[in-house]
């Protein structure tokens, strides 16, 4: 082995390409230092006061991996412990060995991670890229069930004591089915039925926390975010305005987004409308939604 680099492992995200182009640059006689060039007014202080200017032209930010010769290296390494002089880096002990040492362009990449700020910024570099997905898209969903089942019936993310249930693979819960189908569609993810239906046994009697908490994260994982949700709800029972303030809230809490403060629903994002058929042994519950994703 000829050449010898040494490199800051804080130093995590130096991108590969530096350190070849380092290894190649050096020679039999030189080191090589990658740096960058500084970019901060620079001032020299002194007990509280700024005492005078520094010209950075004159000066550069030492990065790694840094390039030696090994042999030169290694009698540099046998001077310093003689010497017992301390340097703050390897190309600092090269050079006063009597060497050369060379300058390369760096990589703002290869960045020192040395504060919690740091960290972060490495995190953020680290962060796999989300889709961007441009204009909002528009989803329309229905989603039917008839009456029938057994217990309360499930609405809009609310139980309704006494009232007859909707059958279903789930709870039956029109309002929220229509939503998840809207969304599903906006973002072009398929169908409620697709993500949720009989082929699914795991969401059987699943209520609409379930369906709408998962299509959030669905949307999420395909780099979408939901903006409004609205829904028109006819029938004659069960008697909704009573309890509208708290459907929207129930139903907003699970989908992440800000109950709006008007009486009506907005219309601007989703926009699922469901209808709910008066009981009687022939009759069903219906919904129809339109979703911007």
């Amino acid at each position: 082995m000829k050449t010898v680099l040494v490199h800051d492992a804080a130093r995590a995200l130096t991108p590969p390409s530096q350190i070849d182009k380092v290894a190649r640059s050096v020679t039999a006689d030189d080191g090589v230092l990658p740096v960058l060039p500084v970019v901060d007014t620079l001032k020299k202080v002194a007990d509280g006061v700024v005492v005078a200017a520094v010209d950075r032209s004159e000066l550069a930010a030492a990065q790694t991996p840094q390039g030696f010769p090994r042999r030169l290296l290694e009698a540099a390494y046998a001077e310093a412990l003689a010497s017992g002089i301390e340097y703050t880096d390897d190309a600092a002990l090269f050079a006063a060995a009597g060497h050369a040492v060379r300058h390369i362009p760096g990589s703002e990449r290869a960045f020192k991670i040395t504060t919690p700020d740091d960290l972060e910024r490495a995190r953020h570099l680290l962060a796999p890229e989300r889709p961007r997905h441009g204009a909002p898209r528009v989803g329309v969903g229905t989603d039917v069930h008839a009456f029938g089942g057994e217990g309360n019936l499930w609405l809009a993310g609310l139980e309704w004591p006494g009232e007859q249930p909707l059958s279903g693979h789930s709870d039956g819960d029109a309002v929220a089915h229509a939503i998840v189908d809207a969304l599903l569609g906006a973002a072009g993810l398929g169908d409620i039925g697709e993500h949720f239906g009989t082929s699914h046994p795991e969401y059987a009697g699943a209520h609409a926390e379930v369906f709408l908490a998962r299509t959030r994260e669905r949307l999420v994982e395909a780099g979408f975010a939901i903006g409004n949700v609205s829904v028109q709800f006819q029938g004659n029972r069960p008697k909704f305005s009573p309890r509208r303030a708290e459907a929207q809230s129930r139903l907003a809490e699970i989908l992440g987004r800000r109950c709006p403060s008007l009486p009506r629903p907005p219309t601007a994002s989703a926009s699922p409308a469901a209808r709910r058929a008066s009981p009687s042994p022939l009759s069903r519950s219906s919904s129809r939604s339109d979703a911007i994703a």
